[in-house]
């Protein structure tokens, strides 16, 4: 039993590289017939792989094939990743990878004959040798379906994505089955399988591929079951379903409803189980247990942010007012920037097709000043009911109206164009007020999304017999595109224009579009870009047209976490005066960094360090930036 002992300690120490480890072990007798045992580890330094040899490559760069490997000979950041260090797991995931790299680029009787790892002298260095056979290329014949389809063939051959003449891919092959059982679990056959076989012809190095479909029984939904919802009503999840009972089964629309349940923010988690019903073999039940987490609080809050300061906010807030899925508020937040006091009202499902409407009361004191920017503030009053009408299961389009009070109060110093505005529209307005919205949302999730997008179209304007007439357009849109499991590429853009009309000459003073900032163009001080004050002042006036942009990299730390991203971004962007004579839409300020988000404990923390590309000597820059808030 000893001897095992040490022989398994051995096993483990090479496991993990450590191949010069010295163990021993003494027996020491003791009183009552027993002995004591002292198991002495010389651990050594561990292995490191210094070579790898691939022998019989002639089709591609051996540096090409190694990029694929796990296994590598170390690198800047190998003491980090252990990726030096020789594993006989690793190695069989690296061969394994070496012949699917082969097998998916025509290489069909690609074979690996040897492996052979040795170790050097000092037990210090491992290197690897593979043998491997290339054999030749073989391209695809013909592609045929069989067995019972069930659907038209015409149906199922788009989802087969090869072709003839190109050569033979194992993953292609793999995919295009994967996607006609897809098809067919959409249309209820929740246990079809699709199996591909290939034909190999030798004399000619073709292969011909037949996927064979067995799709089952169709396969129905009996019952939907919602468990977990102490609080909320079932009506509040059943809604968002999009696999009836009843109906037959799909795949597609089960997984729509577990996405529409979890936007809903009710719930912490959400899991869809679909067990066999008993003695069936053509139906199953849908079981979704839900967590519920707290949807109504009376919060109490503290923030700070650079540009706004140390904020102060109070709420009381029902996502969830009563378990129907209502929201309720009633909130007051203050900061050196705004002073705000607001009661809402929200039912998301005004009517059984989805339709939502809306109450807001709102008033508002902002001081601009204190962002270095026009030397003024206004008093907003704001009462507006709205409506949302859902187009599809991404789209959605909101409209509302409104009726707005604004006094605006110049400041201890005026600037040459807010002495013309109130010289030309006086100090007090009241507006009549229109919006409209059109949004598309096909992110995977709110929060670090890794795919999809989200788009805005938005429209408002001041109806004629308000005391400002004017209008302003937006498009918003982001998109992510997954590159790899981890890495994220995200590009977005924003435009923004605005203009008066009828005996309103110009776009609101206080409506004007702003840059600069975390939320803009990182790396230049926030709200400062674009046009400045004249008249013994320079103080940022902002635009009526703004332009941003910007590209970013995502990607997670070092350390396992969910709840912490990393960015690498360039930043794009200014605002405009489309009526100044010196307008030039290419006038573009540019930035690049580094930045992190963080859902921390005590709120969501934003940093980002930005270096501006091309500063201009009336820009203020900031390059370090961050915003942090926390509710207790």
């Amino acid at each position: 039993m000893l001897d095992k002992i040490e022989q398994e300690l051995r096993r483990q120490y090479f496991n993990l590289g450590k191949y010069g480890v010295a163990i021993s072990s003494n027996v020491a007798p003791l009183e009552r017939n027993r002995v004591g045992i002292t198991i002495t580890i010389q651990e050594g330094e561990t292995a490191r792989i210094k070579r790898i040899n691939l022998v019989g490559v002639t089709a591609f760069d051996p540096a090409d094939l190694l990029d694929q490997f796990q296994l590598q000979t170390g690198g800047w950041f190998a003491f980090y990743t252990k990726e030096d260090q020789y594993s006989r797991q690793k190695l069989a995931a690296d061969l394994e990878t070496l012949r699917s790299y082969y097998q998916n680029r025509g290489y069909v009787n690609f074979r690996i004959d040897s492996t052979q790892v040795t170790i050097s002298p000092d037990r210090k260095g491992i290197f690897i040798t593979v043998n491997v056979d290339e054999g030749k290329v073989y391209t695809l014949k013909d592609i045929k379906l069989a067995g019972d389809l069930v659907t038209k063939p015409e149906e199922l051959f788009p989802l087969i994505h090869l072709r003839r003449g190109e050569p033979f891919s194992r993953k292609k092959v793999v995919e295009s089955s994967d996607r006609v059982s897809q098809k067919l679990a959409d249309l209820g056959y929740a246990f079809a399988n699709v199996n591909s076989i290939p034909e190999i012809d030798n004399t000619d190095n073709t292969v011909a591929i037949t996927f064979f479909v067995d799709p089952g029984n169709r396969v129905y939904v009996r019952r939907v079951n919602i468990r977990g919802n102490d609080r909320s009503r079932d009506t509040v999840v059943r809604r968002e379903f999009r696999q009836l009972e009843s109906a037959w089964f799909s795949s597609e629309k089960l997984k729509l409803s577990r996405e529409r349940v979890q936007r809903l923010g009710y719930f912490q988690d959400v899991t869809v189980e679909t067990p066999a019903v008993p003695g069936s073999t053509d139906q199953v039940d849908v079981n979704v247990t839900v967590k519920e987490k707290p949807s109504g609080a009376f919060l109490a809050g503290v923030g700070f942010s650079q540009s706004a300061g140390i904020t102060f906010n109070t709420s009381i807030s029902e996502e969830n007012f009563l378990g129907t899925g209502k929201r309720v508020t009633i909130a007051f937040n203050n900061s050196r920037v705004n002073t705000r006091y607001q009661l809402s009202y929200l039912n998301p499902y005004y009517t059984v097709d989805g339709i939502s409407r809306g109450f807001d009361l709102s008033y508002q004191s902002t001081n601009y000043q204190n962002l270095d920017i026009v030397n003024y503030t206004t008093d907003t009053g704001v009462a507006n009911v709205s409506f949302g009408i859902p187009l599809s299961e991404f789209n959605r389009f909101n409209f509302g109206f409104g009726l707005e009070s604004v006094t605006l109060n110049p400041g201890s110093t005026t600037s040459n164009e807010l002495t013309n505005f109130l010289a030309a529209n006086g100090d007090e307005y009241l507006n009549y007020k229109i919006d409209a919205s059109w949004r598309h949302d096909s992110r995977d999730t709110a929060l670090f999304p890794n795919n999809g997008a989200v788009q805005t179209f938005g429209a408002e304007a001041s109806l004629p017999g308000s005391d400002l007439t004017y209008f302003k357009v937006s498009y918003s849109h982001r998109r992510y595109f997954p590159l790899t499991r981890k890495l994220v590429f995200s590009l977005n853009g924003k435009l923004g224009y605005g203009m008066g009309y009828g005996s309103t000459d110009q776009l609101p003073l206080y409506e004007n579009y702003f840059a600069g900032g975390p939320s803009s163009v990182r790396g230049f001080k926030a709200n400062t870009l674009g046009p400045r004050t004249t008249g013994g002042v320079n103080l940022a006036l902002g635009g009526n047209l703004q332009a941003i942009g910007g590209a970013e990299l995502l990607f997670p730390p070092p350390f396992d976490t969910k709840s912490v991203r990393l960015a690498a971004f360039v930043d794009a962007g200014n605002v405009y005066n489309t009526e100044a004579a010196n307008f030039d839409i290419g006038d573009f300020r540019y930035s690049a960094g580094l930045g992190a988000s963080w859902l921390s404990p005590l709120g969501a923390l934003t940093i980002s360090f930005a270096v501006p590309l091309n500063k201009q000597p009336t820009d203020q820059t900031q390059s370090f930036q961050f915003n942090f808030g926390t509710t207790f």
